[in-house]
């Protein structure tokens, strides 16, 4: 069974996590800012859902030391 896109922007949020940390918000903004300048807008979309997805886990942590 092939993952779904639900299951795949979380893999990628995850990943960016694990690998970028606090500084994935800034890496997340670059990824954005490259396809909107090469006229992308597949890949626009997909870091925005990214970015969604990143800032919720930050909202749950955030929760989490309360």
């Amino acid at each position: 069974m092939s993952p779904t896109r639900e299951q795949e922007l979380w893999a990628l949020t995850l990943w960016v996590e694990k690998h970028h940390g606090e500084d994935g918000t800034a890496y997340i903004a670059e990824r954005i800012e490259h396809f909107t300048t090469t006229g992308e807008s597949g890949g626009v979309a997909l870091w925005e859902g990214v970015a969604q997805r990143f800032a919720s886990l930050g909202m749950v942590a955030d929760e989490q030391s309360h």
